[in-house]
């Protein structure tokens, strides 16, 4: 059975990918990942406030952050809350590069237009194979119009841009107006893929203790919206696309590569059941795929999206339409 994929240019041995989270700061973990088959390793974010924190106070920014993010606990974390300073992660970088054979993804994570953008230039020097670029943002000011906040990420995309040669992966959210637009001009500004979507964290209420709680690991039921996504973006780009939120199962690794996921990534499954999950999920989709007759993961791959799913209207507003028309009381007994 053919599991191999390309991502960002690398022939990959199977789509699964371990995402950016804190695991990789261990090597120990690092080198478990590569032993248990992960083709590619991904390193958690080094974030814009990092960087800037040595030229300006960020005292006041703190006293207004909210979680928002899967790989940092607040928007603007204290200096004691990064796992690793800015001369530590190029350290790490080359730690891991040492460690492993297969490519290594390092990671940045901004939201506004600065001179930070320049340490894509470090990472690719201390080794770095490609790099994602993690554009997560909760656009809460309401003076600055949806194209405003647009441009200035597409700003920073550029600056990355021409910082680096290596590959460069955008890392979104799906909060956009028109996502198929943004999604082309990243495109037209030399990306080579897209990572669908950044996982907000959503916060809950403890009305009991009268306190906001922190929410941590994903639900499968969250790949719904990167699958409709995916279907759309694969018919209309030329993007390298990973899927990342909601897969637990070898299922859900389905689901998107029918959709025209190049690769997963995974986090919570391997928090979860460590590195080891990668080398069951790689077997399980193996049998998956095998019951179903299917000869390789690039047979499957794109089969539903927007362009060959037999009902292109599913994706739609048709859909929405179709659904309201059809309930009646008697489907009431389906939920």
């Amino acid at each position: 059975m053919d599991l191999s994929t390309t991502y960002l240019g690398f022939k990959l041995a199977h789509p699964f990918i371990p995402g950016a989270s804190p695991v990789v700061n261990d090597l120990g973990a690092v080198r478990a990942l590569e032993d248990a088959g992960a083709p590619m390793i991904t390193m958690p974010s080094l974030f814009e406030e990092q960087i800037t924190a040595e030229a300006r106070a960020t005292a006041h920014a703190h006293d207004q952050t909210s979680d928002v993010s899967a790989e940092a606990t607040n928007y603007l974390p204290g200096a004691d809350d990064y796992r690793l300073g800015t001369d530590e992660y190029l350290e790490q970088l080359r730690r891991i590069k040492a460690a492993v054979r297969v490519p290594v993804v390092a990671s940045l994570n901004g939201v506004s237009p600065g001179g930070w953008t320049d340490y894509a230039r470090l990472i690719e020097q201390a080794g770095a194979d490609a790099l994602e670029l993690n554009l997560y943002e909760v656009a809460m000011d309401p003076d600055e119009t949806g194209a405003q906040v647009e441009d200035r990420l597409l700003a920073i995309v550029g600056a990355v841009r021409k910082s680096v040669k290596i590959p460069l992966a955008v890392k979104m959210s799906p909060y956009f107006t028109s996502f198929s637009n943004l999604a082309k001009r990243i495109e037209g500004a030399g990306v080579n893929g897209l990572v669908v979507f950044n996982r907000f964290f959503q916060p809950d209420v403890d009305i009991e203790n009268q306190e906001v709680k922190r929410t941590y690991p994903s639900h499968r039921s969250e790949v719904l919206l990167r699958l409709h996504w995916l279907a759309v973006l694969s018919a209309q780009r030329k993007l390298s696309l990973a899927a990342t939120g909601g897969v637990h199962s070898e299922i859900e690794a389905v689901k998107a590569i029918m959709c025209g996921a190049h690769a997963v990534q995974v986090v919570s499954r391997i928090i979860k059941s460590g590195p080891g999950a990668i080398r069951e999920l790689r077997l399980r989709l193996a049998d998956w795929l095998a019951a179903h007759e299917y000869e390789s993961v690039s047979q499957m791959r794109g089969s539903l999206n927007l362009a060959r799913c037999p009902d292109p209207k599913l994706y739609e507003r048709g859909n929405y339409i179709q659904i309201l028309q059809s309930w009646d009381l008697a489907a009431k007994e389906t939920f």
